[in-house]
């Protein structure tokens, strides 16, 4: 790898590390004081977890040829430990450590994103169970078949939305954000309501700074998945800002228009849904093309929180609207408003693009969301009923930090 790429593909990496600290921050913030340490703990552990799983056979299931050519899922023995990787240095193994680092940091925020449905009532030790489990049977599956390609000449094979249905997803609208918001739904059903719930976020400026960390963070995601110090990687960094940026004001215009004020939290909000919302088409659109997803992914995110109180699901932190629709909106978007001068050279039905992309992204949406709810819930339906998921009544009243930590964020006392 020339050491320019390797450069940047390092910092894209650094980057994308800050947004563990800055999701637990964004979640955090807008918990109740008793539950805050709790949730800094579900996202950080999320890393670990993902980690340890990755190392044994977690990218042989993203990576791996796929068992039986069908591109549903790799061979989970195929890099067991990376030890291939480790003794073949001088035929690209170490490029290939690289990916595999990369990777485990997309899986963990992925399963982190999803501790939205479980905020503030849920063991920890349930949730360290689960979160192995969902890797293992939702994200690496989904993972396969969206980010794998074929090599025909070598016979590998890949995924089969990537490589049948023939999916366009830049870095992970259907695999990342789709599937965590879905799964936080899901797991939220399984829990039920919080019985203790603090009304209001305890500390918007940490939301703020969240979030902020979140999109310093995302020039890495979808940075580095240009896989290179290249103009793709120029590209997406812009209309990443961009989409971000109309973002915050697609969902105040929607809450100005409803409400008759914009907030801080929702201008928080729209950002992370315009980031969202670009991931998938970051590099099929143009950089009015970025403005209209994040105008469009703030508003309809924005719209989509009042469906869910509606809806009477305690989706404490709004992973399914922000990620799960955002996603979404992304996706369909690159249906839209693809331009054929962008990197993907994609036109969208818009611009008189082929109807024929309109069904392969359906497919996509629909497949990712079926498939991370039917198994989701399975999951935590099957762990509910044999370890249990919630707290006891009494320690949800009393706050997860206490209980569960023997921690409180703040201390009241003078010094």
């Amino acid at each position: 790898m020339p050491a320019a790429d390797l450069a940047w593909l390092l910092a894209a990496f650094a980057l994308v590390s800050l947004m563990f600290p800055g999701l637990a921050m964004f979640y955090g913030g807008m918990l109740g004081t008793k539950n805050i340490l709790n949730m800094l703990m579900m996202v950080m552990s999320s890393l670990a977890v993902t980690s340890v799983l990755y190392v044994l056979y977690g990218y042989s299931m993203v990576s791996g040829n796929s068992w039986g050519g069908l591109g549903i899922i790799g061979d989970p023995l195929e890099f067991f430990g990376l030890q291939t990787f480790v003794t073949d240095l001088e035929t690209g193994g170490a490029e290939g450590l690289y990916w595999a680092a990369f990777f485990i940091l997309f899986a963990a925020i992925t399963i982190a994103i999803v501790a939205s449905g479980a905020a503030g009532r849920m063991k920890f030790g349930a949730w360290i169970a689960f979160s192995a489990l969902w890797l293992t049977l939702v994200y690496f599956p989904l993972a396969h078949q969206v980010f794998t390609f074929s090599d025909p000449e070598s016979g590998y094979v890949g995924g089969w939305l990537r490589n049948v249905i023939e999916l366009h997803d830049f870095a992970g609208g259907t695999a990342v954000h789709m599937n965590a918001g879905v799964a936080a739904l899901a797991l939220a059903m399984v829990l039920g309501k919080r019985k203790s719930a603090a009304h209001r976020p305890h500390n918007l400026p940490m939301v703020v700074l969240g979030a902020g960390i979140l999109w310093f963070g995302w020039y890495g995601f979808n940075g580095g998945s240009a896989a290179g110090a290249n103009f793709l990687a120029q590209y997406v960094v812009l209309t990443s800002l961009l989409a971000g940026s109309a973002g915050i004001i697609g969902f105040c215009l929607v809450e100005r228009i409803r409400n008759g004020k914009a907030t801080t939290l929702g201008m928080a909000s729209g950002a992370i849904a315009g980031l969202v919302g670009i991931t998938p088409s970051a590099d099929a659109v143009d950089p009015i093309g970025a403005l209209l997803v994040g105008l469009a992914a703030g508003a309809v995110v924005c719209l989509a929180l009042t469906w869910k109180t509606k809806l009477g699901i305690d989706d404490t932190l709004d992973a399914f609207a922000v990620h799960g629709v955002g996603g979404v909106v992304g996706v369909i978007c690159v249906v839209l408003f693809a331009d054929s001068a962008a990197p993907a050279g994609i036109t969208g039905i818009l611009f008189g693009g082929n109807l024929d992309i309109v069904w392969r992204e359906l497919v996509a949406i629909t497949v990712t969301c079926t498939y991370s709810f039917v198994m989701t819930y399975a999951i935590a339906w099957g762990l509910n009923k044999t370890i249990g998921l919630r707290v006891t009544e009494e320690d949800e009243y009393a706050g997860l930090d206490v209980t569960l930590h023997a921690e409180t964020a703040y201390v009241s006392e003078r010094a």
